[in-house]
């Protein structure tokens, strides 16, 4: 019947008494269903926030109706059955709503004319067309990030507010507004053309790669680290080479997130304090991550130029692979950073290449190159560049201008743990400074 739920379900499992279990499973589910049956929605009546709402609604039924009948085989075909139903009655009931779903869906069939789904087969895969939505060039990057959490990721509001230490109201009205770009500049549901993908792909990439970022090493917040964020971003990653698969740029990425990500637990100490790159125990280093980004990172170097995640994601397996700092092969990584340079060219890799300088020839050659870099303003709030040129001074002796350095990194970082690791890296270029 219209409005209600699937009904004797005939691959439906025995009833769940526990309702903590029940609500376990609802969200089990809904993790891994919410981006397909979001897209799915969205194909289908042309409007995000309609399928929003129903999406949520049929997770509302599911906390109702599984309980008693247990939960489906095929939850994804439920849940999708029930917000199809939930957004056809909301369609009949408002008159604007139908008109404005009318000319969507007349718009979307004009472009591509694709069948509806049939929900009595597997879910569609519609997600690839959800990503290029939530990464449109038309939004904002922070737009194109919460947006990516949001229906890809399936996270709250709420949970992407917490994600970027934002109040949850500041957070609702940046999703809103997003929504309501995408609405009013009729950006299309589809994945692009081959003629537009090169262009297009970079952007959404860029949206995963920002949530790596924020997890991998917090903006500010009591945190070094937002595991659940990087996780996140990996997850989201593998969904997008998944189907993506002959785009090595996908590879790269996935493989520099997985190359990063496999050093976690030695990034910081019990104390949540980042322990530096040379004084990592690299025995606890996750290797089938590491061997997995390897292989990844070599398919995304084959068969053409190379890309900027591709690159990195060589430079991440050359520390990944190497015994220890001093044997890892600083000239290599010095030319893959010079070839990135090329490709895309940024302050930041400026920075991590003079670092890698310095490591190959000696930390002069790398201040040099530091201080070169001290005049962009693009670097002038950020902390890495004077605990860079901090470290290189301390290395050549020079401990009060290194003290002077790190008070200035200091005042710059953002998190708890960085202020506290620039305090004792202070402490000792002081003592060495009372020293000397």
């Amino acid at each position: 019947m219209i409005g209600g739920e699937p009904q004797d379900h005939p691959a439906a499992r025995a009833p769940e008494t526990d309702p903590a279990a029940v609500r376990a499973s609802v969200a089990a589910v809904f993790r891994e269903e919410h981006g397909r049956l979001l897209a799915t929605l969205v194909r289908r009546f042309g409007d995000l926030h309609l399928a929003e709402e129903s999406a949520a609604e049929a997770i509302e039924a599911a906390l109702t109706h599984w309980p008693v009948s247990g939960v489906p085989t095929r939850p994804g075909a439920w849940l999708l059955t029930t917000a199809r139903r939930r957004a056809v009655d909301r369609i009949r009931r408002d008159r604007t709503l139908a008109l404005r779903i009318a000319v969507l869906q007349t718009e979307a069939d004009r472009a591509d004319p694709a069948p509806a789904a049939d929900v009595d087969r597997d879910l569609p895969d519609d997600r690839l067309a959800l990503f290029f939505t939530c990464a449109h060039p038309a939004l904002t990057e922070e737009d194109r990030v919460a947006l990516t959490l949001r229906c890809l990721g399936g996270l709250t509001t709420a949970e992407v507010a917490r994600a970027f230490l934002v109040p949850e109201a500041t957070m609702a009205q940046r999703i809103v507004r997003a929504k309501r770009r995408i609405r009013d500049a009729r950006i299309p549901f589809r994945v692009p053309g081959t003629d537009e993908l090169p262009q297009r792909l970079p952007g959404v990439l860029q949206a995963v790669y920002s949530i790596f970022t924020e997890g991998y090493a917090a903006s500010s917040g009591p945190r070094l680290q937002r595991l659940d964020l990087a996780e996140e971003a990996i997850r989201l990653a593998r969904i997008l080479h998944r189907l993506l698969p002959a785009q090595r740029e996908t590879a790269g990425l996935l493989g520099l997130l997985l190359l990063v990500h496999a050093r976690r637990h030695t990034r910081t100490g019990p104390d949540g304090v980042p322990v530096l790159l040379d004084e990592q125990d690299r025995r606890r280093w996750d290797r089938p991550m590491i061997g997995e980004g390897c292989a990844l990172a070599r398919t995304a170097l084959t068969g053409g130029a190379p890309g900027p995640y591709g690159l990195q994601a060589a430079i991440a397996a050359l520390h990944d692979e190497a015994p220890d700092v001093a044997g890892t092969d600083w000239p290599q990584i010095v030319a893959l950073y010079d070839v990135l340079l090329r490709v895309a060219p940024s302050p930041v890799v400026a920075l991590n290449r003079a670092v890698a300088v310095a490591m190959r020839d000696g930390p002069a050659a790398g201040l040099a190159l530091l201080d070169d870099l001290a005049a962009d303003p693009r670097l002038r709030s950020y902390h890495p560049l004077p605990a860079a040129r901090a470290d290189l001074l301390h290395r050549l002796g020079r401990y009060a201008d290194a003290a002077d350095a790190y008070r200035q990194a200091g005042d710059l970082a953002g998190t708890e743990p960085d202020r506290e690791h620039l305090r004792r890296r202070l402490a000792a270029a002081e003592a060495a400074t009372r020293v000397d």
